[in-house]
């Protein structure tokens, strides 16, 4: 026995709706698109896996070193193993390995002095000992970049390093595949810089400016309090750079009027 309900569904012509499997695999995945770029689709060996693909590219499919699912590599000894001919233990390289993120080195101890608020007792500054002076040993006094003391300093030199391409250390591409992607990327901005214009505003805007200027002229914190003309309660330094946009428009557009006649 069953249900009418059921009954009637089995018995209808009405076809059942099924989940589209378009742009999906066989098992319900969302298909990925990897050969998306033509560098990689034509180095793409179909005959390996996506992660051995992106090893032998030199390329990686995460930013951070495995958590898992990767076998080590055990040390072997005796004679069976390439490169051991006096017997002892020898480290099998794994040729496809993925460079993983580097472990920070010890700390070493070293001597500094710091400047601290009187009356918090927060520090302030941390000053280092030049080279040669108060006999401190040397390699307490190199600068590390793992010092927990000096994170704000290092944080800083890694922002001026990405701000300026130049300043940042120049490093070898590992595959010709990475240096030919690095070369697309760079043609790539430099096209997308080209492009790039600056916001115009629109006529609307422009009239609205108008009409504040030609109301309070140069005063931007009248013009900000103007409820009537700032229902939109824009702020004091926002009308102030619009202002500044709005005249150096009017400039050019004078200044072309008077090439052209």
């Amino acid at each position: 026995m069953g249900r009418e309900r059921q009954k009637a569904k089995k018995r209808s012509s009405i076809p059942k709706t099924k989940p589209s499997l378009r742009g999906r695999t066989k098992h319900g995945k969302k298909k990925v698109n990897f050969l998306g770029n033509a560098v990689v689709a034509e180095n793409w060996d179909r005959d390996l896996t996506l992660l051995q693909n992106y090893q032998r590219l030199g390329l990686t499919s995460r930013l951070r070193a495995a958590t898992g699912g990767v076998e080590k590599k055990v040390k072997r000894a005796g004679p069976g193993v390439v490169g051991s001919g006096d017997g002892g233990e020898e480290e099998e390289v794994d040729k496809l390995a993925m460079p993983g993120r580097k472990r920070t080195t010890k700390l070493v101890p070293g001597e500094v002095r710091v400047e601290r608020d009187p009356e918090t007792g927060r520090i302030l500054r941390v000053i280092r000992p030049e080279s040669g002076s108060d006999g401190l040993d040397e390699r307490h006094k190199r600068k590390r970049l793992d010092d927990p003391l000096n994170s704000d300093s290092g944080c800083e030199n890694e922002d001026a390093a990405t701000a300026d391409p130049t300043r940042a250390r120049r490093r070898e591409p590992a595959t010709d595949v990475v240096a030919a992607l690095e070369a697309q990327a760079a043609e790539e901005a430099v096209q997308l810089a080209k492009r790039k214009r600056p916001r115009q505003q629109s006529k609307r805007e422009e009239e609205w400016i108008a009409t504040l200027v030609a109301k309070y002229g140069d005063n931007t914190g009248a013009m900000a309090r103007d409820r009537r003309l700032n229902p939109m309660q824009q702020t004091e330094a926002d009308i102030g750079r619009r202002v500044m946009k709005w005249r150096d428009r009017r400039e050019e557009g004078s200044l072309v009027e008077a090439i052209v006649v």
